[in-house]
């Protein structure tokens, strides 16, 4: 057996996981570099030897150290026993299964995957994947409340999105509304009950979805239940809603109880272990779905709350709503989340970092990036890919126009800051997920982090970037107009290192549409395979220029220019 051969797999999310009640995809990890062919063989768990099917794999692409190879197999009785036979060009080969790898097949063992039950199966809301959300800050968005933002509903219309995700909208002392004092009423410098059903019903009729922000991992030191303990320390019926370090309650020099971060006295961390806390915040979730019709919950600091909590949540709300979206905000690799028993989906802030290296900071090249592209994807099954909101900001981040004018090669970073910003959108608006915009990023605002990236929209025309807005609305209305771009599939087509130049693939079979990012200063003249051979003529919707399609592929891209080619 060859002795420096890297293999891996295990029969778990996301290596083995349903796709439907009888399909399951397998995900099979490689070294990197040394170009196996890899092939799995299967069956149903209790077939006799001699009865499996042998299926190639697809090969994905590189993501480091790795690559990542695919397959779709079909069960009909939902069980399946299958291992691997892993090749190179050489004629040297392993078997690799439960048991490891080894030359002998037998000795390899074979994985199983036991029965694919329909829960089992993730299931995601039917609108989300059509979904492209704008993120609002209310207090900042048109005169700091929910009738402004309602009244700016025709120009969310006319830039195409059709989801809103707001920032918390619950009473509390604070302007970012993140440590509720009553998650039952609305903060009055926002309104009321009644304006938030309006702004929804009006969002409704428009088809917009609207999200809300819910704060579980901790509450304000307003709410009614910490206020309890504050008042009467161990006697208050709420002292086990909140992890109280010792009686009595103190704030200063530093709080006696657990917070949110450290030491923000006025956040006390919620005990979501204790069922009446646990029931309480379920409610809250379920009285704003059934009082005004919103669509889904964006969840915070969801990574420090208990999963047990979460899969009760999901369970609960799934039950009554099945088609209420579950976006948790976890910062970091967030597998263990979207599993299909807590979150549909997540804030791409891994992937956002990515983003900002190769076209803000220009401190990667496209090797490392699309490398890094594969590797997040890789982290999670197929359905809560397609639920991720792939952002590039957020009312925690520095503006991502800003990012580009601080970053970027050469003398002349800040002319260029808004080609690059360009063709960051276009990366967003042409993959997978749900592209998230953070308001005001489509006009050109600018700013650093909190408070600087959560300024007031800019509403006047002369102060806004218009050529950028008609970019987002066009991309928008691409990626609305376009199956391929929402659902299909994506695959790695080239990268060249020395012009900064890549290409990807969305599609399956020959409904494709070719990609390609060209983050220089440089135009060029490209030579490439051809991605399908269906078509003698590809046209880049972008622009309508044309390109002849026979075997080899030759196009010119323009500086900071990028094509989408079908």
């Amino acid at each position: 057996m060859p002795q420096s051969w890297f293999v891996y797999h295990t029969s778990e999310d996301p290596f083995a996981y349903p796709v439907g009640t009888g399909t399951l995809k397998l995900r099979l990890f490689t070294q990197a570099g040394q170009q196996l062919s890899c092939t799995v063989i299967h069956s149903d768990r209790y077939d006799s030897p001699g009865q499996e099917v042998p299926l190639q794999m697809e090969r994905i692409g590189s993501a480091g150290i790795y690559e990542i190879h695919e397959a779709i197999i079909q069960t009909s009785t939902r069980r399946s026993r299958y291992l691997f036979h892993v090749a190179n060009a050489a004629g040297q080969y392993v078997w690799y299964g439960e048991r490891g790898a080894s030359e002998n097949r037998e000795r390899a063992g074979s994985f199983q995957y036991a029965y694919i039950h329909h829960s089992e199966a993730m299931k995601l809301p039917l609108w989300s994947q059509d979904a492209v959300t704008y993120q609002i800050y209310p207090s900042s968005y048109n005169g700091g409340t929910l009738k402004g933002i309602t009244d700016k509903i025709p120009y969310l219309q006319q830039l195409g999105v059709n989801t809103i995700y707001m920032t918390p909208v619950f009473e509390s002392p604070s302007e970012h509304k993140y440590n509720t004092s009553d998650y039952y009423k609305i903060d009055p410098a926002f309104g009321d009950v009644d304006g938030l059903k309006t702004l929804v019903s009006e969002a409704h009729r428009h088809g917009i979805k609207v999200i809300l922000d819910a704060v579980f991992n901790h509450s304000g030191d307003q709410f009614f239940a910490f206020k309890d303990v504050m008042e009467k320390g161990e006697q208050s019926p709420y002292k086990d809603w909140f992890f109280i370090r010792s009686f009595p309650i103190t704030q200063t020099p530093a709080p006696n109880y657990e917070t949110f971060a450290k030491a923000e006295a006025h956040m006390p961390k919620l005990n979501m272990d204790h069922p009446d806390t646990a029931k309480y915040m379920i409610e809250v979730a379920k009285y704003w779905i059934r009082e005004t019709a919103i669509d889904g919950w964006r969840l915070d600091v969801a990574n420090e709350v208990n999963p047990d909590f979460w899969s009760r949540f999901r369970q609960e709300l799934k039950s009554e709503f099945p088609e209420i979206l579950l976006i948790g905000e976890i910062m970091h690799a967030s597998g263990p989340w979207l599993r299909g028993d807590q979150f549909d989906g997540g804030m791409n802030y891994v992937l956002r970092d990515a983003v900002l290296e190769f076209f803000a900071e220009q401190s990667t090249g496209p090797d490392r990036f699309m490398e890094q592209v594969l590797h997040q994807e890789a982290l999670y099954n197929d359905q809560a890919n397609s639920a991720m909101f792939q952002l590039i900001g957020s009312h925690d981040t520095l503006r991502f126009l800003t990012a580009c004018k601080e970053g970027g090669r050469g003398w002349d970073r800040e002319s260029t800051a808004i080609l690059r910003m360009r063709l960051a959108v276009f990366f967003q608006m042409t993959y997978i997920g749900i592209p998230m915009i953070y308001y005001g990023d489509e006009v050109g605002m600018e700013g650093a982090t909190d408070p600087h990236c959560r300024k007031a929209m800019v509403w006047q025309e002369q102060a806004q970037n218009t050529a950028l807005l008609k970019w987002y609305q066009e991309l928008i209305f691409l990626r609305k107009s376009c199956d391929i771009l929402r659902k299909g599939k994506l695959r790695p087509w080239f990268t060249d290192e020395v012009r900064n130049v890549f290409g990807y693939i969305r599609g399956t079979g020959q409904e494709k549409i070719g990609l390609i990012i060209n983050n220089s200063p440089n135009a060029y003249e490209l030579e490439l395979n051809a991605y399908r051979s269906d078509k003698n003529l590809l046209t880049d919707l972008m622009s309508g220029a044309t390109f002849k399609n026979n075997n080899k592929l030759i196009l010119s891209i323009e500086p900071f220019g990028c094509l989408m080619l079908y």
